[in-house]
């Protein structure tokens, strides 16, 4: 509408603003509550309107300026005619002062406004502050405010407009009657936009009108200005086109090609009709938000909320997004929405953002029906096969069967996979390699028996057994012997008698020799079991058969026996034990004895003092004792002493024979220390003096 007197053209939002309580859409329970006041003379001294842009609080604002001053005023209804209303709704009147937060937020304006507070109103009842965007002020002119605010003149009101209360100080806040404004519902928005229509002269389409209500996203204003848009963009007749043409926007159509590509799983089908939408004039950024939005009808539809609207298409097409929400399936929806709600975070920074949302796409047509957590531990609990994982077993089975069936080699000798991952049962004869293949992942030791490659006997083979082999294990079939704190026997049933009588047969005497190397003994003892595995067996024996067969014997790891002799062999598995760098420090020990029946004597060279003083820290010693327990089964206490440099060891004073003259050592030159060689080196240092309390009390040269 194009203004007589100045001939300019004044927009929707401004030429249908809310003249009354009963013209604020939307906001009916503020109008009644502020009406009330009104009639009751129970009017605050301070109002704080928040919520949303457009969604009514500055008109509410000048509605009730202008029910407190007008003087033919019904029911707290102003009466929109007198010179009073015609004032105020122009924004013109000397009384009611609108002013601009953000443009006025200094102290200095604050106290501007202090001064004139105290002045009388002209022509009305009561004067109004309307400031507007409150929340931009300034902390010094909040406190500039407080005392006005708080006990301001009996005629002045204050109302306060403002998008983010919660920068406030509480102080404001505790002084102000606050009122909530909530978004307009979509319903509300359009009627008003047909009423706007039909005062136009402008026939629109309801598919136009709910497409611009639902793109205003509650808000009034916003729904005015983009109408006020198109009907500047078309014709007489505004169809629903027009306004995805002027926005930038896709059909529901198109979004419902998208969704149907991405249910049924066709990935080439939804990027060709994703390019298809570009091509057509569609924003990406604009598509991209309707796809979530669409991703997030499903959501609803699937969680059975479906008395909730749609925000991304019409109601007309609820039917065709509830088939679509139950053959997808909530848990793959929400996967989906959460994979493009993060490429829509990425696609703001970056120049690709058609190739993440084209990727988004084809992860959401890869995602294949979740299975719900809650029901998997249940079955896990009630000891049921978990269905997702037997069937992915299944498939994967038969892709490999299919696999060994197109191979000539091993077509004839195929077994079959068992999906158990607790056994792997051999019930054809197969090659000795592709059963070591097969071996369970979980086990951590040698399996002691293979079936035999023309053998068609019934084997089977748990991953938790082990075999652990013995120097002794000629002599005793079983050897009970501890292995270490923490670890558990495990054996192993061969159903066998060719395994029993080879490794009974074949184990050797126990050597003489009490430090016999462990590695030397397993390898000969696992020679004897894979000489055993060989032995030829009655092709006709069954299973039963078989269990009826004497057992192979419970076999231990041997621990190293604690003799005088015995430690070093002790010490080099204890170093061999040790991986990080108190290995570099005990490596420098040139001397292991057992000085008690459980005590084991280190001996380190005067000249690695300092490793000897790293190792003598209570910690050190306590693991060097624990690894000495591992190793040998018994506990050992682990002492240090100091020797020459050639690795005898010093006796201690009172163990020395009196002599009549003490004899000599030999003084500590710091060059022949490797340590601190290497640190003279590194800083360029010369050696100045030598304290002797510090090198383990060696004298010095006088």
């Amino acid at each position: 509408m194009v203004t007589a007197s100045t001939g300019t053209y004044t927009v929707l939002a401004r030429r249908f603003r809310p003249q009354g309580f009963a013209d604020v859409v939307g906001q009916g329970h503020v109008a009644q509550a502020l009406r009330n006041a009104i009639l009751a003379n129970r009017v605050a001294h301070a109002y704080l309107f928040t919520g949303a842009r457009g969604v009514g609080k500055t008109s509410t604002a000048r509605i009730l300026a202008k029910a407190l001053n007008c003087p033919h005023a019904v029911d707290g209804n102003p009466c929109n005619e007198c010179e009073i209303c015609e004032g105020i709704a122009a924004g013109n009147d000397v009384d009611v002062l609108e002013i601009d937060g953000a443009s006025n937020r200094g102290i200095d304006d604050i106290r501007q406004l202090r001064a004139n507070v105290n002045v009388k109103s002209m022509r009305t009842k009561f004067k109004l502050y309307i400031i507007d965007e409150v929340h931009m002020l300034t902390k010094e002119a909040f406190n500039a405010l407080l005392k006005t605010l708080e006990e301001p003149p009996p005629n002045v009101k204050f109302v306060f407009c403002t998008t983010e209360p919660n920068k406030l100080p509480d102080t404001i806040l505790s002084r102000c009657q606050r009122f909530d404004f909530g978004t307009i519902e979509t319903a509300n928005i359009k009627g008003r936009l047909a009423q706007i229509a039909e005062a136009e002269g402008v026939q629109v389409d309801e598919d136009a009108l709910e497409l611009v209500a639902r793109r205003a996203a509650g808000s009034m204003r916003d729904s005015q200005s983009i109408f006020d848009q198109l009907l500047a963009f078309g014709e007489e007749h505004v169809t629903a086109s027009d306004v995805h043409r002027l926005l930038g926007t896709a059909s529901d159509d198109r979004l419902i090609a998208i969704a149907d590509a991405l249910v049924a799983r066709n990935q080439a089908g939804a990027l060709s009709a994703f390019h298809q939408a570009i091509d057509g004039g569609v924003q990406l950024g604009e598509l991209t938000d309707q796809i979530l939005f669409y991703l997030r009808d499903l959501m609803v539809l699937a969680s059975g909320a479906v008395e909730i609207e749609l925000s991304a298409v019409g109601p007309g097409s609820r039917e065709t997004l509830t088939r679509q929400a139950e053959q997808w399936g909530l848990q793959t929806i929400v996967a989906a929405m959460q994979i493009l709600a993060d490429t829509k975070g990425r696609m703001q920074r970056v120049t690709y953002g058609r190739a993440l949302a084209e990727l988004a796409l084809v992860r959401i047509a890869l995602l294949e029906d979740l299975t719900s957590l809650d029901g998997l531990i249940e079955q896990l609990r009630s000891g049921e096969p978990a269905t997702s994982s037997v069937a992915a077993a299944e498939k994967k089975n038969d892709s490999l069967s299919g696999e060994l069936a197109s191979s000539p080699a091993t077509a004839a000798a195929a077994p079959p996979i068992s999906t158990n991952a607790d056994a792997v049962a051999v019930d054809e004869p197969v090659d000795v390699e592709s059963h070591e293949e097969a071996e369970p992942p979980g086990s951590d030791e040698p399996i002691a028996a293979v079936a035999d490659a023309q053998t068609p006997e019934h084997v089977e083979l748990s991953s938790n057994s082990s075999v652990e082999v013995t120097a002794e294990a000629a002599s005793e079939k079983s050897v009970e012997t501890p292995t270490d704190a923490t670890s558990t026997e495990q054996t192993e049933e061969v159903d066998s008698p060719a395994h029993s009588a080879a490794v009974q047969d074949g184990a050797a005497e126990p050597s003489s020799e009490a430090g016999t190397d462990v590695k030397t003994a397993v390898e000969s003892a696992t020679e004897d079991v894979e000489t055993s595995e060989s032995a030829p067996t009655d092709g006709h024996q069954t299973a039963t058969d078989l269990e009826s067969e004497a057992e192979l014997p419970t076999i231990v790891a041997a621990r190293v026996s604690i003799d005088p002799g015995d430690a070093g062999q002790i010490w080099s598995q204890v170093v061999a034990e040790i991986n990080d760098m108190l290995k570099s420090h005990v490596k420098q020990v040139s001397k292991a004895a057992i000085a008690a029946p459980n005590k084991l004597e280190l001996t380190f060279p005067r000249k690695y003092h300092f490793s000897k003083r790293y190792c003598e820290k209570p910690e050190v010693i306590s693991r060097l004792e624990q690894i000495a327990e591992k190793v040998t089964g018994q506990h050992l206490r682990v002492s240090l002493v100091m020797g020459d440099d050639e690795g005898s060891v010093t006796t201690a004073p009172e163990q020395t024979q009196p002599t009549s003259k003490p004899a000599r050592k030999r003084a500590y030159k710091p060059e022949e220390d490797d340590f601190v060689a290497a640190v003279m080196q590194t800083f360029e240092a010369e050696c100045v003096r030598v304290d002797s309390r510090a090198v383990g009390g060696a004298p010095s040269d006088s």
